[in-house]
């Protein structure tokens, strides 16, 4: 019997290629962008799940203070992870990460490991990060020693173990010990680093870190024992900061508020900086995406199959006479929805192995690697084929099985209005659906642009920046590259818009006469930056040469900074006094707002101040033309004073903007996918279309014998269409408004979404609906009339 309906089946389909040929490519497209969006989904979720503590591992954020504001922070002062495991039983362990960008020298061979972290000797016991040589437990213990990753042992060492092998760090060329090769740390754990050093060498490097209360340096994690309340010991951080600091806190007018985050909430769910951020956002919507995706491909499914029935109604008239009973034919036309499920399912497999390089390129990180990468990926993606193909196939086999065997052999077959209305209402969700991932695409777009097009309150074209990291040529470095004929200037500062700012404890003078506490960013620089980045000056002055006391008693702050401490204009911040890190003085000038940071965040209160010796950066104005001899000329210049250390460098434009990498990989991703779901809501769209000019065969004939032209006949066919698209458009406005809305949130400078944009949207898909109906329409116009009225 079975071999019987596969037979049966296998013939329908191959009589009806085109039918056949477009339900098998709507099918596998659909199949193919879900599985590929449940891929990225599945991986976003899994980040740091890998650990098998991972449930009693627990961030330590410090939330600071201060009279002005309160800052969220993702990290700790040096002494609270010791400090905890010896005041609370709870704590079975802790260890801390600083993140570090060192100088490694072996041989000949001489690298910036810019993927470098600082860790105490209990990261192994705390994390699952799989040691290939070197005992866990001792690796990290003493002073200088480093852990390599798999990839840095075999930049270094080739196919060497290197365990005892030696290698020189940092501008003084630090012996330091390799005790251990690690693998590469996963691509879902949000600490990646390719270089682990002995958190011991750091505090040797810098005596007392360890007492430091006030220096927030530290990414400290703890590893609770099971069944601990983490609520519970949270409840106890108060009085663990009023006993070590309090009178300090007190003194300096900041104090603390201690939280614990599950390590497997990070990623996604935490708002304190940490390692890597993904977007809980982001996710929510993929997997709309992908469930919009599935929805369109089984209503096409369906459309398609129904379009069919007139054509098919004879077939089963005549089954049903020979005694064919409607559970069989059920099961007749539900086999022919499994087994086209089934060849979408071969040609589905054949699209991910072809499209995964793309797909991984798109996401910006490895996904996957393979289809056998995990074995039960087969075996899901084959049981959803065939769930579809049942699910899909359960309304048309029910009306296809119906038809009543006398009612169609007289050839007065016609479908129910029920069944009209059903095909019409899984239209409108197509388009309604499309309408709002055209509108989402557009949205994604004008925001990418907005952000790319925006004044940013200073210039970063033509500008080349190099890390000297604090090398004690830097300042001969500047002065020389003054020499080279296509350099026009030369700055060096401690930081670069778009990079990391210290945040400095700091007292200023506030509009009442008080000295008022404030944790703020902090710029060290020399007096060429504010001229050189073309920021604005709104009242005062910048650093000067003709003034002395500049370089000992002068700081410049930003807008933001100056109506943080109560002033109405930025007149009237000047002459105010300061206290910051040590150094005392007046407010000498107030710059007008600039983005230093994201334009996910807002502009921040900064300060500004004359530190040459604290500047590591050195930023480049380069004339244009002859851009690669000009840095030729520069690297030349770095090798003669630096000639241990490689050179690197990047613009400034591009290294800005990669902080939106992560919604520009969104908004590729979306387009891609809108794409699709676009596409197949126009193969359902077909499938109605042919649908409705096969049930209408003997009007048009009729039509046309009494006159009328093929632009009334395409008319006829399209317009009841294009209500349908109307009504997607209303019902899909708002949806759109709501999600891009909270997508937008996420920027702190961001699009208002006009009316246009849904106008265009609806207009986008009112063109998509009259090309795709066109075809069909204008065929069924152009048909033989005098055949039209024999069809029936």
């Amino acid at each position: 019997m079975f071999k019987n309906y596969l037979k049966i089946a296998w013939r329908n389909l191959w009589r009806n290629k085109v039918f056949s040929f477009i339900n098998v490519m709507g099918l596998t497209i659909g199949l193919t962008a879900c599985f590929f969006i449940f891929l990225y989904v599945h991986f976003e979720m899994s980040y740091d799940k890998f650990h098998s503590k991972g449930n009693r591992i627990y961030q330590v954020s410090c939330d600071v203070i201060t009279p002005s504001e309160t800052i969220k922070g993702g990290s700790t002062p040096w002494p609270f992870g010791p400090n905890m495991q010896r005041d609370f039983p709870e704590v079975e362990a802790f260890t801390r990460f600083s993140g570090g960008n060192l100088l490694v020298k072996k041989g000949n061979i001489s690298f910036q490991e810019e993927r470098t972290l600082f860790a105490d000797s209990s990261m192994f016991r705390v994390f699952d990060f799989k040691l290939v040589h070197g005992d866990p437990a001792t690796v990290l213990k003493d002073v200088n020693s480093i852990v390599l990753s798999r990839t840095a042992a075999k930049k270094y060492f080739a196919d060497k173990n290197p365990v005892g092998e030696t290698v020189l760090l940092t501008g003084d060329l630090t012996p330091a010990t390799v005790t251990g090769v690690m693998e590469d740390m996963p691509e879902n754990s949000q600490m990646k680093a390719d270089m682990l050093v002995s958190m011991s060498s750091l505090i040797k490097m810098n005596k007392g870190l360890d007492e430091q209360w006030g220096n927030f340096g530290a990414m400290t994690f703890l590893l609770l024992k099971p069944n601990t309340d983490a609520a519970a010991l949270q409840a106890k951080f108060p009085d663990f900061v009023e006993r070590h600091n309090g009178d300090e806190r007190r003194k300096r007018k900041m104090f603390f508020t201690i939280l614990l985050h599950p390590l497997e909430q990070i990623y996604l769910h935490s708002d304190r900086p940490a390692f890597e951020k993904g977007s809980i956002t982001n996710v929510y919507i993929f997997s709309i995406i992908a469930i919009f995706i599935l929805f369109i491909a089984c209503i096409n499914f369906i459309n398609l199959t129904t379009a069919r029935s007139v054509e098919r109604a004879k077939e089963i008239g005549i089954r049903k006479v020979v005694g064919a009973t409607k559970q069989e034919l059920i099961r007749q036309f539900i086999g022919e929805c499994v087994l086209l499920c089934l060849v979408a399912f071969v040609l589905t497999v054949i699209l991910f192995v072809a499209l995964l390089p793309t797909f991984n390129l798109l996401a910006g990180k490895t996904i996957s690697t393979g289809l056998l990468a995990n074995s039960w990926y087969i075996g899901a993606l084959l049981a959803g084929a065939i769930v579809i193909g049942l699910v899909a196939g359960i309304y048309p086999a029910l009306v296809l099985s119906s038809f009543k065997p006398v009612t169609v052999l007289k050839g007065r077959f016609a479908t129910g209005t029920k069944g009209i209305f059903l095909r019409k209402g899984l239209v409108v969700t197509q388009f309604a659906i499309s309408i709002a991932l055209i509108t989402g695409t557009i949205v994604v777009y004008l925001q990418m642009h907005y952000i790319h097009s925006k004044d940013l309150g200073f210039a970063k074209d033509q500008m080349l920046v190099i890390d000297t990291h604090g090398d004690p040529a830097r300042e001969a470095f500047k002065a020389g590259l003054t020499d080279i004929p296509k350099v026009s200037d030369v700055t060096m500062s401690s930081g670069i818009p778009g990079g990391n700012t210290n945040g400095a404890y700091s007292e200023i003078q506030n509009k009442q006469g008080d000295m008022q506490v404030a944790n703020l960013d902090l710029y060290d620089v020399d007096y060429d930056f504010l001229q050189q980045y073309k920021v604005k000056v709104l009242a005062g002055r910048g650093f000067s040469r003709d003034f002395g006391a500049d370089s000992t008693h002068a700081m410049v702050i930003n807008e933001a900074a100056s109506k943080l401490f109560g002033y109405a204009t930025p007149a009237e911040a000047i002459g105010r006094s300061f206290r910051q890190w040590g150094r005392e003085g007046t407010i000498i000038g107030v710059v007008k707002d600039f983005h230093f940071r994201s334009l996910q965040e807002n502009i921040k209160p900064l300060t500004l101040r004359l530190e040459p010796r604290d500047c590591d950066m050195v930023s480049v104005r380069v004339a244009p033309g002859d851009l690669s001899g000009t840095i030729a000329a520069i690297k030349r210049k770095w090798k003669n004073l630096m000639p241990n250390r490689p050179f690197n460098y990047f613009f400034l434009d591009e290294f800005f903007d990669r902080q939106y990498r992560t919604e520009e990989r969104f908004g590729k991703l979306f387009l891609n996918f809108a794409v699709l779901a676009i596409l197949i809501s126009c193969l359902g769209l077909l499938g109605l279309a042919s649908y409705s000019a096969i049930q209408r065969t003997r009007e048009i004939g009729i039509r046309k014998v009494m006159g009328a032209s093929v632009a009334d006949i395409v008319n006829l066919l399209s317009k009841d269409f294009l209500k349908l698209v109307l009504i997607s458009f209303v019902i899909a406005t708002p949806v759109a408004w709501y999600f891009m809305h909270k997508w937008l949130e996420v920027f702190a400078y961001r699009i208002s979404i006009g009316w246009w944009v849904f106008a265009l949207s609806g207009f986008i898909a009112l063109l998509i609906a009259v090309g795709t109906i066109s075809y069909q329409a204008i065929k069924a116009a152009l048909a033989d009339p005098v055949k039209s009225m024999r069809a029936e």
